[in-house]
């Protein structure tokens, strides 16, 4: 190996060294706890943080920004050099942390003898997915608050469903497990999404490729989930294409703090969509499965 040969190998092994994954994954969770910290706040006078997570939402979306940015300039640097991407390798891999199983991620200790309390809000995640989907828990299932599962196995059991056009099987799967779980879906979809709606452009997303993507998943999800509002599905999608936060806020203008449940549910139905588009099934999210081939920009265009 040369001397420049193995410069572009430590490059290339600092810019895949990068946290990227993490740091996404921590963004997403953080803009998961923030709805559902403002969804609360409605119903309360007291200040319980919302402010502050925000604060820390858009300190790690400066520092994923950052990643994004050192990535791609070590690439440019890389072409200039004559040491292109290697062959095969595929950027945007980040949606492979997020959707690790719950036991591969690292978890808080739990004090010696001190056992998880269950959930004890009642049954209000059982309640909303009642309205967008339509469907009515079972009759074993009414009045349970559901069960703790892995968010990660959820998402592809309800990209199945979504596949298969089922929504009874939809409001199976959402109505069997806790809202814990259930609002878990907003942190492992956003990475997800965008790698899917990247594949089905040809191109990363961009701010002017939502009106594409919402003529691609409008109707199907508005079909699986009657009881969704419209601006749920244009904040999604606003997100997966990066449109700038403060053209994000002129959109939704006065409008209150949505429902934490509807923007779960409603990615991991558009997650389900998109998969439905590009043909693939919901095993391909499995972060352990071979990275399907990004389809050249004219493919794209034929599924349009």
């Amino acid at each position: 190996m040369s001397l420049l040969q193995d410069l572009g190998a430590q490059l290339r092994a600092a810019a895949d060294g990068l946290p990227t994954g993490e740091v996404a994954a921590a963004m997403n969770k953080l803009r998961s706890a923030t709805e559902l910290l403002r969804w609360v706040q409605e119903e309360s006078s007291r200040d319980i943080g919302v402010a502050r997570l925000g604060h820390a939402t858009e300190h790690t979306e400066n520092a994923a920004a950052a990643l994004r940015a050192t990535q791609d300039a070590i690439e440019r640097y890389l072409a200039q050099l004559g040491l292109g991407a290697t062959p095969g390798a595929v950027p945007g891999q980040e949606w492979r942390t997020a959707m690790r199983r719950e036991e591969e991620r690292p978890r808080p200790e739990q004090p010696e003898g001190e056992p998880e309390r269950p959930e004890a809000l009642g049954p209000w995640w059982q309640q909303r997915v009642a309205q967008l989907t339509g469907e009515a828990p079972s009759a074993e299932r009414a009045g349970r608050t559901g069960e703790q599962a892995d968010t990660s196995e959820l998402l592809r059991r309800i990209a199945a469903g979504v596949r298969a056009g089922d929504r009874a099987r939809l409001g199976r799967e959402l109505h069997a497990v806790n809202a814990s779980t259930g609002l878990g879906l907003s942190a492992v979809t956003p990475t997800v999404l965008h790698r899917l709606a990247g594949d089905l452009l040809g191109h990363d997303p961009r701010p002017e490729d939502v009106p594409r993507l919402r003529t691609a998943a409008e109707g199907r999800v508005k079909s699986l989930l009657p009881g969704t509002e419209p601006h749920v599905l244009e904040t999604l999608l606003d997100r997966i294409c990066r449109v700038p936060v403060q053209q994000q806020q002129q959109k939704r203008g006065d409008r209150p703090a949505g429902h934490p449940a509807d923007t779960a549910v409603t990615a991991s139905v558009l997650t389900g969509v998109l998969l439905a588009r590009l043909g693939r099934d919901a095993g391909s999210l499995d972060p352990n499965t071979p990275e399907p081939v990004r389809p050249r920009p004219d493919e794209a265009e034929e599924r349009r």
